[in-house]
């Protein structure tokens, strides 16, 4: 386990330090900041999450036990030919690969710490932090909240299909949360976080960027077949995690690139309604 945990590490900060070197940096530009924050509102989007995160995580657990009935009645010829693979694992070894799993996610969330070894990034350091905590406070939300997780979908997770593990394994209420895989949501968003900020930092590296987002996948890739193989996932319920984490760690930085500068707030008041209205006038209109 120790092995396998320092291997990762290892690996991660080469990633680092060959796009480092391939990608020489310029002149350290105090100047240069592409990200605006505006502490009260992602300071409240944060503490917001947190608690609707904890209240999330609550229900999610707390679905009541899988019945004898239900598992008896699963059927595995309605499983599509991707995810049946899901179906066809040896069990003998899926705690390994749980704890595999876990070792992924603990040392994949703190990738971007590595940002902080950039100048130009480090110079922004406290910014760069609160952004991180925002998308880690938002992607677990749409998981818990949103139509697509658990709190809505009832998928039963690969690990209720298999005979050879006892009653207690097969019924327990969380075997409901097999979609989409929240785990894979997190990490994909912290990887493709550190390659957005670094890309936007960096923007002499142009088209080079994509082969840096083609390695920002390979953590949640990883992550997802140790989930699979845990009995904890199908395929499919990675692919969306992928998909869903990709766009929190892409999406919440560029949201931060528009200056507030251009974005204009009032209120209006009418025999009708009462409300807010909101301006934006982009830079090249002015």
């Amino acid at each position: 386990m120790k092995t396998y945990r320092r291997k990762f590490v290892i690996l991660a900060l080469l990633g680092i330090c060959v796009a480092q070197l391939a990608y020489p940096q310029p002149a350290n530009d105090s100047s240069f900041h592409p990200y605006h924050i505006n502490y009260w509102v992602t300071g409240t989007i944060i503490g917001v999450g947190l608690t609707t995160n904890y209240l999330g995580v609550t229900r999610v657990l707390g679905k009541e036990e899988v019945s004898l009935l239900e598992l008896q009645a699963l059927n595995r010829g309605i499983i599509n030919g991707i995810d049946s693979w899901a179906l066809r694992q040896d069990v003998s070894n899926f705690n390994s690969f749980a704890n595999y799993s876990d070792y992924t996610v603990a040392t994949s969330v703190v990738l971007p710490v590595l940002l902080l070894f950039d100048k130009r990034i480090r110079q922004d350091w406290s910014d760069v932090l609160l952004m991180y905590m925002e998308t880690m406070s938002i992607t677990p939300n749409i998981y818990e909240w949103s139509p697509l997780g658990p709190t809505f979908q009832n998928r039963i997770r690969p690990a209720a299909y298999y005979d050879q593990l006892t009653n207690a394994q097969r019924q327990t209420g969380n075997n409901r949360n097999s979609f989409y895989s929240g785990h894979v949501a997190v990490v994909a968003a912290s990887t493709f976080f550190l390659v957005k900020v670094y890309s936007d930092y960096h923007p002499e590296i142009g088209d080079n960027k994509y082969l840096l987002y083609g390695a920002a996948t390979i953590p949640p890739l990883i992550l997802g077949y140790f989930r699979v193989r845990a009995l904890q996932h199908f395929p499919s319920d990675i692919m969306v995690g992928i998909g869903v984490g990709a766009l929190c760690g892409i999406l919440i930085p560029e949201l931060h690139r528009f200056q507030d500068k251009n974005i204009s707030f009032g209120l209006y008041s009418s025999s009708e309604a009462t409300g807010i209205t909101m301006k934006w006038q982009p830079e090249f209109l002015k």
